[in-house]
């Protein structure tokens, strides 16, 4: 036997002793480990279908107008669905945006990002699976982005 003894290291092995280590006597802290864990964290955020149908319930109640789903599963990677819709007037935008961020924040959904919320002329909210864009309609007409993401792909024109 040799002298010096190697010690293997794996995720079950604990890094601190016993006496370091907080003691779980309450049942608050007990519960507050069994969620904390990475299975509980993807069971708590819902999947697409969920979060698009949430969206669109949110939207018909703020009154938003020509809502356009555009599905995105297969044509790209950082999304599954994007919405197109417009709000009358600039208070209008940021109301509907501002909702539809509440909404995400109340089913789950915690790393939503919203871009445009002080101007309210285009307003994004990436909630990652779906992605909203919530225009004025002079703004929405303008950049037309149903046409860019609903057409085929062309061939390249030889010059």
């Amino acid at each position: 036997m040799s002298a010096v003894q190697r010690k293997e290291w794996s995720l079950a092995t604990p890094v601190l002793s016993k006496s370091v280590l907080p003691k779980a006597s309450d049942k608050a802290s007990k519960t507050a480990r069994k969620t904390s864990t990475p299975t509980a964290a993807l069971k708590a955020q819902p999947d697409a279908d969920k979060t698009l149908n949430m969206i669109l319930s949110r939207l018909d109640d703020m009154k938003a107008e020509e809502t356009v789903t555009i599905d995105l599963r297969g044509k790209s990677a950082f999304s599954d669905y994007m919405i197109v819709t417009s709000g009358r007037a600039n208070r209008h935008v940021g109301a509907i945006a501002e909702n539809l961020a509440k909404g995400l924040k109340e089913t789950g959904i915690k790393s939503v990002h919203i871009e445009g919320l002080p101007n309210c002329d285009w307003v994004l909210i990436d909630s990652g699976d779906v992605i909203v864009h919530v225009f004025r309609p002079e703004v929405r007409e303008f950049y037309n982005l149903e046409r860019l993401w609903t057409q085929g792909p062309t061939a390249a024109k030889a010059i």
